[in-house]
């Protein structure tokens, strides 16, 4: 199976990040598999690593991330994928209340049989614009 920046699973990846990075809640929802799970960490203070199953806990992890991200400011920097994988490198512009911070982040993506997000894997770090 052939890696492509223009993959099929890229696409899925990168509709999903258009939807959340814009508030658009169902449609993010939408793409993800019942199972679906998540994991995030990042080497800075701000947070513990997330671990959470289900879409109902992973809309609400994300949602409340999500909220504060600077709607349209989601810059995908680079993609790689196949049928079922997709690895997007992107930054986001958020404001946790002290100001805009800058969110570079590499997001993985396994999609399941229906083509719905089975597994996510983020790994990011915040810095002050």
């Amino acid at each position: 199976m052939s890696v492509h920046t223009d993959s099929p699973a890229v696409a899925i990846a990168r509709s999903h990040v258009a939807a959340w990075s814009n508030h658009d809640y169902d449609t993010a929802r939408a793409s993800l598999a019942a199972d679906v799970t998540v994991d995030s960490t990042t080497t800075q203070p701000i947070m513990a690593p997330v671990h959470l199953t289900g879409v109902d806990p992973y809309m609400e992890g994300l949602t409340h991330f999500a909220q504060t991200v600077v709607p349209g400011s989601a810059q995908v920097i680079a993609s790689t994928g196949d049928d079922r994988n997709a690895l997007l490198m992107l930054t986001v512009e958020a404001d946790f209340g002290g100001g805009k911070m800058t969110l570079p982040a590499a997001r993985l993506y396994l999609l399941d049989d229906d083509n719905k997000i089975k597994a996510e894997q983020v790994i990011f770090f915040a810095t002050p614009q």
